[in-house]
């Protein structure tokens, strides 16, 4: 007897194909994002590139109401399970086939199909399919990529991070952060190079992979001010945006020592806010709660700088023991300074206050 796997509202067949549980929140807010899209715009045709079993198809005809949904998988292996579990999809609202991604794209971009969203799910740096997720994306239309590639975006292998992002990114505390800001910098630069331009939607860090969901625009977004460096100075722990005017004088605003760079990268907002309310008043009504508590997170964190402090990182260089993050936060908002949770560390926060300040309040904290 066939086992189902059940995932929200749906059924289906594993039977070899990779499926992983854990991020089945990966793929909520994919739904989320696709369903807004389908009710701001009266349509929603999908590219699912890499569908293993198909859950992610099945989830966006399903639940965001999908007309039109593309299977693609490159492992022929899995072409019966793919093809069984999307028998409940009709015949005349889908098409299923197996070639590599880049074979994939070529022949859509080749005969002119353009879709209102592509999904990206594959193994490695994001950076590698960006020129193909901008030939198969509708103006308007959205792009869920990712990176699973922790060595290159956490400043392990620069070398490597120069090569797949055109960046050169170094060692710090949010380098999780940096690798969502390095793959939307990759997508932006290379739209603009098609004079194009980006808009994140949403931009999530889960278990050891970064996913952005952006949306392809008419005219280029890319500019000095949301592209460029972020500085850090590993005497002090502090952080520090260099303009590209004056990178040769990155030093510390705290004790004038030199910056270790980062960068270029995406240094404008990570989440869009209105598509995040729309998105939350659907998953309030689904009553998907997890997710609520995550969009809510993202929407705290959003205007935030492009960095976070972990309580580890504090109570090392306070020399203290771990800060309460909630006692860290309320006493931050206090003395004025911007401050919340950020999704992509739960022992970790975000805000406009300079480390030593961050130290002195958490010092207190603890004498107290």
């Amino acid at each position: 007897m066939v086992q189902l796997v059940e995932e929200r509202s749906i059924q289906f067949q594993v039977d070899g194909g990779f499926y992983r549980a854990h991020s089945r929140i990966v793929r909520d807010l994919g739904v989320l994002a696709a369903a807004v899209y389908r009710q701001n715009q009266g349509q929603l045709r999908v590219l699912d590139s890499l569908s293993a079993t198909g859950v992610r198809s099945l989830r966006y005809y399903q639940e965001a109401q999908a007309d039109w949904v593309w299977a693609n998988e490159g492992n022929p292996d899995l072409l019966e399970t793919l093809t069984t579990n999307l028998r409940r999809i009709p015949a005349a609202q889908r098409c299923i086939s197996v070639l590599s991604l880049r074979q994939l794209c070529l022949e859509r971009s080749l005969m002119g199909d353009r879709y209102d969203l592509v999904d990206f799910d594959a193994f490695g740096s994001g950076s590698a399919f960006v020129q193909d997720a901008l030939t198969v994306t509708t103006l308007g239309g959205l792009m869920y990529l990712t990176s699973t590639d922790g060595r290159t975006y956490s400043g392990r292998e620069p070398q490597r991070a120069l090569r797949q992002y055109g960046a050169y990114g170094r060692s710090h505390p949010a380098v999780q952060e940096q690798g969502l800001r390095l793959l939307l910098g990759s997508l932006a630069q290379q739209a603009a190079q098609r004079n194009f331009g980006i808009e994140p939607i949403f931009s999530l860090f889960w278990g050891d992979t970064c996913r952005i969901m952006a949306r392809l625009t008419r005219k280029p977004t890319l500019t000095e001010t949301n592209y460029g460096f972020l500085g850090y100075c590993h005497h002090c722990g502090t952080y520090g945006l260099p303009t590209w005017r004056k990178l040769s004088q990155a030093t510390c605003a705290h004790d004038d020592l030199p910056l270790t760079l980062s960068g270029p990268m995406w240094l404008g907002k990570l989440h869009h806010p209105d598509y995040l309310r729309q998105m939350l008043a659907i998953a309030q009504r689904w009553h998907w709660q997890d997710v609520v508590k995550v969009l809510e997170t993202m929407a705290l964190e959003n205007d935030l700088p492009p960095y976070f402090f972990p309580l580890k990182e504090i109570g090392a260089r306070a020399k203290i023991d771990l800060p309460k993050l909630d006692s860290l936060l309320n006493s931050l908002q206090a003395e004025g300074f911007q401050a919340s949770r950020t999704h992509i560390n739960p022992q970790a926060l975000k805000t406009d206050a300079p480390m030593e300040k961050i130290k002195a309040i958490a010092t207190q904290l603890g004498a107290s």
